[in-house]
C-alpha cells in the first residue's frame, strides 16, 4: 500500500548478553532512568494514642492500698487447646473488582448456560458493583425470566443490542435487594425439633413485582423501538438449542 510506513521493530536497551550477563548493571539502569532525581517526599506520621491496658479501680478500705490495676482486655475465660487458633485470621489482600468483558455491555442479549432458564435469552442491564454479578431480565412477559443476578461466566454475549440508554433502572436493585432472608425458629426443647425441618415456601414480595412490571415496561418499549422489532418478541420468546451438525466453537452469537 503506497505510503504506508514500515513498522520498525524496537528493542530493549538493556538486554541479556549471556545468561545471567546483562548489558547494563543495576546501577546504570538507576541512572538511565533518572531515579536518582526524583525528589522523594516523606509523609510524617500519625500519632494514635495507644489505649491503656490496665483500667484503675477504686476499693474500699485504706488498709487495701484504695485502688487496684485490672487488665483492660482480661481475654478468654476458657482456652483453647492450641493458642495460635485463638486468633483471627487476617486477610492481607483487598477485594479486587470484578472486571467485565468486553463484549458485554448495557442492553447486550444474552444467552444463559445453566441454571433453571438454561438456553433463554435475557437482556443485560447493568452490573453489579459489589458481587460483579449481571443483573438481567428476560423480560419476564416474553420468557418468564425475572429480574435475577448471574456470573458473567455462565452467558453467552450475543452480537445484538438494544438500545436502553432511556431505561431507568432503580438505584434499590443491589446485591442486598436479591439476598433472601432466612428466618429463625425459636426452639422449644429437644423433642418439639423432632420433626421441625419444614422450610418456608418463597413468596415474591409486592415491591419486587412493582419494580419487575417498571423495569419490564421499559424494556419492552426499548425492543418495539428496535428495527428487527417483529423477529425479537420470538427471539426471546424460543430458547437457544444446537442442532445436527452445528459446531458451538464455530457458531458466530
Amino acid at each position: 500500500m503506497a505510503g504506508a510506513r514500515k513498522g520498525k521493530t524496537r528493542s530493549l536497551r538493556n538486554y541479556e548478553l549471556a545468561p545471567g550477563l546483562m548489558r547494563f548493571s543495576r546501577a546504570r539502569v538507576f541512572h538511565k532512568r533518572g531515579s536518582a532525581l526524583c525528589k522523594k517526599t516523606t509523609v510524617a506520621k500519625k500519632a494514635v494514642a495507644k489505649p491503656d491496658a490496665y483500667i484503675t479501680k477504686k476499693i474500699g478500705g485504706k488498709k487495701n492500698g484504695e485502688t487496684r490495676k485490672i487488665l483492660a482486655n482480661k481475654g478468654p475465660a476458657l482456652l483453647s487447646a492450641d493458642r495460635a487458633l485463638d486468633a483471627p485470621k487476617k486477610t492481607t489482600h483487598a477485594p479486587r473488582a470484578v472486571s467485565l468483558r468486553s463484549t458485554i455491555t448495557p442492553g447486550t442479549v444474552l444467552i444463559v448456560l445453566a441454571g433453571r432458564h438454561k438456553g433463554k435469552r435475557v437482556v443485560f442491564l447493568k452490573q453489579l458493583p459489589t458481587s460483579g454479578l449481571l443483573l438481567v431480565t428476560g423480560p419476564h412477559k416474553l420468557n418468564n425470566v425475572p429480574l435475577r443476578r448471574i456470573a458473567q461466566a455462565f452467558v453467552i454475549a450475543t452480537s445484538k443490542k438494544i438500545d436502553i440508554s432511556g431505561v431507568k433502572i432503580p438505584e434499590t436493585l443491589n446485591d442486598a435487594y436479591f439476598r433472601r432472608k432466612i428466618t429463625k425458629v425459636a426452639k422449644k426443647g429437644e423433642q418439639a425439633n423432632l420433626f421441625a425441618g419444614q422450610k418456608e415456601a418463597y413468596k415474591v414480595t409486592d415491591q419486587r413485582k412493582a419494580d419487575q412490571k417498571a423495569v419490564d415496561k421499559q424494556i419492552l418499549a426499548a425492543i418495539k423501538k428496535d428495527a428487527d422489532a417483529k423477529i425479537l418478541r420470538g427471539y426471546f420468546s424460543s430458547r437457544f438449542a444446537l442442532g445436527t451438525g452445528q459446531l458451538p466453537h464455530k457458531l458466530v452469537f
